[in-house]
Protein backbone atom coordinates (compact mmCIF):
# COMPACT_ATOMS: atom_id res chain seq x y z
CA UNK A 1 0.00 0.00 0.00
CA UNK A 2 1.37 3.19 -1.26
CA UNK A 3 1.24 6.39 1.20
CA UNK A 4 -0.43 9.14 0.35
CA UNK A 5 1.53 12.53 -0.42
CA UNK A 6 0.48 14.25 2.61
CA UNK A 7 3.11 11.66 4.56
CA UNK A 8 5.89 11.60 2.50
CA UNK A 9 9.13 13.24 3.22
CA UNK A 10 11.34 15.80 2.22
CA UNK A 11 14.74 14.59 2.43
CA UNK A 12 18.10 17.37 2.78
CA UNK A 13 21.56 16.60 1.72
CA UNK A 14 24.95 18.81 3.13
CA UNK A 15 27.04 17.57 0.58
CA UNK A 16 31.15 16.89 0.94
CA UNK A 17 33.71 15.20 -0.27
CA UNK A 18 34.22 13.31 2.83
CA UNK A 19 31.28 12.79 4.21
CA UNK A 20 27.43 13.34 3.47
CA UNK A 21 24.60 14.70 6.28
CA UNK A 22 21.45 13.98 5.69
CA UNK A 23 18.16 15.61 7.30
CA UNK A 24 14.34 14.54 6.83
CA UNK A 25 11.29 16.32 7.82
CA UNK A 26 8.71 14.07 10.09
CA UNK A 27 5.78 12.98 7.90
CA UNK A 28 3.48 15.90 7.99
CA UNK A 29 6.60 18.18 6.71
CA UNK A 30 6.24 20.33 10.26
CA UNK A 31 9.94 20.07 11.07
CA UNK A 32 13.26 18.55 10.03
CA UNK A 33 15.63 16.42 12.06
CA UNK A 34 19.21 15.28 11.39
CA UNK A 35 18.96 11.72 10.39
CA UNK A 36 22.17 10.66 9.66
CA UNK A 37 25.90 10.64 8.04
CA UNK A 38 27.24 8.87 5.43
CA UNK A 39 30.07 8.63 3.74
CA UNK A 40 31.04 10.23 0.01
CA UNK A 41 32.22 6.96 -1.55
CA UNK A 42 31.16 4.16 -3.85
CA UNK A 43 27.86 3.09 -1.74
CA UNK A 44 27.01 6.67 -1.66
CA UNK A 45 24.21 6.39 -3.74
CA UNK A 46 22.88 2.68 -2.76
CA UNK A 47 22.53 4.22 0.69
CA UNK A 48 20.57 7.65 -0.46
CA UNK A 49 18.83 5.24 -2.59
CA UNK A 50 17.71 2.88 0.51
CA UNK A 51 16.83 6.09 2.86
CA UNK A 52 14.36 7.33 0.24
CA UNK A 53 12.69 3.83 -0.32
CA UNK A 54 12.79 3.11 3.74
CA UNK A 55 11.65 6.49 4.65
CA UNK A 56 9.40 7.73 1.44
CA UNK A 57 11.20 10.76 0.22
CA UNK A 58 9.47 12.38 -1.89
CA UNK A 59 11.60 15.42 -3.04
CA UNK A 60 15.56 16.77 -2.23
CA UNK A 61 16.81 19.87 -0.65
CA UNK A 62 20.89 20.06 -1.52
CA UNK A 63 22.88 22.53 0.04
CA UNK A 64 24.56 24.96 -2.40
CA UNK A 65 27.92 25.78 -1.21
CA UNK A 66 28.91 29.59 -1.56
CA UNK A 67 31.66 31.97 -1.22
CA UNK A 68 30.59 34.85 1.41
CA UNK A 69 30.43 36.76 -1.70
CA UNK A 70 27.41 34.58 -3.34
CA UNK A 71 30.08 33.44 -5.97
CA UNK A 72 30.94 29.67 -6.73
CA UNK A 73 32.65 27.91 -4.11
CA UNK A 74 35.53 25.14 -4.84
CA UNK A 75 33.01 22.42 -5.10
CA UNK A 76 30.02 23.76 -6.30
CA UNK A 77 30.52 22.18 -9.56
CA UNK A 78 30.30 19.01 -7.45
CA UNK A 79 27.34 19.39 -6.04
CA UNK A 80 25.74 19.99 -9.37
CA UNK A 81 27.17 17.04 -10.83
CA UNK A 82 25.83 15.25 -7.69
CA UNK A 83 22.45 16.94 -7.98
CA UNK A 84 22.30 15.61 -11.86
CA UNK A 85 22.91 11.89 -10.90
CA UNK A 86 20.52 12.30 -7.57
CA UNK A 87 17.38 13.39 -10.33
CA UNK A 88 18.62 10.65 -13.20
CA UNK A 89 19.28 7.63 -10.83
CA UNK A 90 15.74 8.33 -8.49
CA UNK A 91 13.74 10.77 -10.74
CA UNK A 92 13.56 12.93 -7.76
CA UNK A 93 13.26 16.40 -7.50
CA UNK A 94 16.14 18.21 -6.33
CA UNK A 95 16.17 21.80 -5.35
CA UNK A 96 19.53 23.97 -4.41
CA UNK A 97 19.55 25.86 -1.41
CA UNK A 98 22.04 28.31 -0.05
CA UNK A 99 23.57 26.55 2.56
CA UNK A 100 26.09 29.98 3.67
CA UNK A 101 25.93 29.86 7.25
CA UNK A 102 24.41 26.18 7.48
CA UNK A 103 27.73 24.48 9.35
CA UNK A 104 28.17 27.20 11.82
CA UNK A 105 24.75 27.30 13.01
CA UNK A 106 24.63 23.38 13.20
CA UNK A 107 27.69 23.91 15.66
CA UNK A 108 26.06 26.24 18.09
CA UNK A 109 23.20 24.36 18.05
CA UNK A 110 25.48 21.28 18.90
CA UNK A 111 27.10 23.46 21.46
CA UNK A 112 23.91 23.89 23.27
CA UNK A 113 22.44 21.10 22.75
CA UNK A 114 25.66 18.53 23.62
CA UNK A 115 27.23 18.34 27.06
CA UNK A 116 29.46 16.08 26.17
CA UNK A 117 32.70 17.47 25.24
CA UNK A 118 34.13 14.61 23.09
CA UNK A 119 30.76 14.04 21.38
CA UNK A 120 30.67 17.59 20.32
CA UNK A 121 33.86 16.99 18.62
CA UNK A 122 32.15 14.67 16.00
CA UNK A 123 32.27 15.72 12.75
CA UNK A 124 29.53 13.94 11.69
CA UNK A 125 27.48 15.87 13.94
CA UNK A 126 27.90 18.77 11.80
CA UNK A 127 26.93 17.61 8.92
CA UNK A 128 23.78 16.29 9.24
CA UNK A 129 23.29 18.93 11.33
CA UNK A 130 23.55 21.38 8.77
CA UNK A 131 21.32 19.24 6.73
CA UNK A 132 18.26 20.38 9.59
CA UNK A 133 19.40 23.72 9.25
CA UNK A 134 19.04 23.51 5.47
CA UNK A 135 15.94 21.75 5.42
CA UNK A 136 14.65 23.85 8.22
CA UNK A 137 14.99 26.91 6.37
CA UNK A 138 13.73 25.23 3.71
CA UNK A 139 10.46 24.45 5.52
CA UNK A 140 9.92 27.93 7.14
CA UNK A 141 10.02 29.42 3.43
CA UNK A 142 7.32 27.45 2.06
CA UNK A 143 5.18 27.49 5.44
Amino acid sequence: MTKTSEFKRIMAIDFGLKRIGIALTDPLKIFAYSFKTIYNDSKTFDEIGKIINDQDVEKIILGLPLKESGADSSITKDVIKFKDTIEKKFLLEVLLRDERYSSSIAMEQILQSVSKKSKRKEKSLVDKGAAAVILQGYLDEIK
